[in-house]
């Protein structure tokens, strides 16, 4: 009976937490329409729900040319190809323009960037004056508990069989107090950090670029 139920457990498809993550997105951002940047795409999980939200153009950017290929067909599937654009890029380097982007977002990317402080430090560069960055890790916060807990399980899970070291590496590189010595070496003005829910997992750098006065 328990190897079935495990079985059962395994297959039980979880509910789509980008659409989670963008409700807070915004709520916290307030972005005006314009461009968003949705950094560390994948295949755009997260830019496709911000899309649908907004009226103005949604940039993904990835350095996996493959992922973004995929990007590009559901784009043209969702009839968002006028919309949705891929770039190919890194973090560090971003090809964008100085002070043109309204919001960037970034959910889990920021664990693998090679220059977590560089990285930052890019995002705020091509911000608007006003403009808001959301980068970080989570689920949002009104998505289910069972499903968090759910995600975790079979991510430790997969971790494990390529070694305990994995495992740790990783649990080591999200911890929360990464991102806050992050948000103390940049100094940058309002910058702080939020969760999804207090005192769990899902911590997201939140700063918004100064007006010019």
């Amino acid at each position: 009976m328990r190897r079935n139920s495990a079985r059962h457990q395994a297959q039980v498809e979880l509910p789509n937490y980008f659409k989670c993550v963008a409700e807070d997105v915004l709520g916290q951002c307030r972005p005006q329409a314009g461009i968003w940047v949705d950094l560390g795409s994948g295949s755009g999980g997260l830019g496709f729900a911000l899309a649908h939200k907004t009226t103005g153009c949604v940039i993904l950017v990835d350095p996996s040319r493959g992922a973004l290929a995929q990007a590009v067909r559901k784009a043209q599937q969702l009839g968002l190809s006028g919309r949705v654009r891929s770039v190919v890029g890194v973090a560090e380097t971003l090809p964008l323009a100085d002070d043109s982007v309204e919001l960037i977002v970034s959910r889990g990317s920021i664990f693998f960037w090679q220059d977590r402080a560089r990285g930052l430090r890019e995002s705020l560069r091509v911000l608007r004056p006003g403009g808001c960055a959301r980068i970080g890790g989570g689920f949002g916060s009104a998505y289910p508990r069972w499903a968090r807990q759910e995600f975790f399980r079979r991510r430790d899970g997969s971790l494990k069989k390529k070694g305990s070291e994995a495992l740790k590496s990783f649990k080591h590189a999200t911890k929360p107090e990464r991102l806050a010595d992050l948000v103390k070496e940049l100094a940058i003005p309002g910058c702080k950090l939020v969760s999804d829910v207090p005192g769990e997992l899902g911590t997201w750098i939140l700063f918004r670029k100064r007006e010019v006065i």
